[in-house]
């Protein structure tokens, strides 16, 4: 049996609020996404096209900012772990940049369609 305090849904809420907080006070590149997400949530809205193309834009644009906070807990464990340089270390790291980039090349193919198709726009 693991050592582990009983559920709270209410603490448990504020350690994950507690973390979104230290996201936007010390990720960069996560307020950017954050910011690019805030701003084109209303676009998925007002946009004349399907539920299922809404349903698309709106996963691959919070896809975004969450493979950046698991990109974000990947470099902050392998900080833990050592400061120093590792190639073991930087590898991690580098997969976990990887991860942000490939979820933003899918959020651009997919909102590239999607707006294409919407505006009748053929390739």
């Amino acid at each position: 049996m693991r050592n582990q305090p009983k559920y709270n849904f209410f603490k448990n809420t504020s350690y994950a609020l507690k973390g979104l907080l230290d996201l936007i006070k010390t990720e960069t590149s996560f307020k950017i996404e954050l910011l690019i997400t805030i701003v084109l949530l209303p676009v998925i809205i007002f946009i004349d096209t399907s539920l299922t193309n809404k349903l698309i834009m709106f996963i691959t644009l919070v896809g975004m900012i969450l493979s950046e906070a698991i990109n974000s807990a990947i470099e902050r464990a392998v900080d833990l772990v050592t400061l120093e340089h590792h190639t073991m270390a930087g590898r991690a790291k580098d997969v976990g940049s990887s991860v942000v980039f490939l979820s933003i090349v899918v959020f651009i193919v997919c909102w590239s369609f999607i707006i294409f198709d919407s505006l009748r726009i053929s390739l």
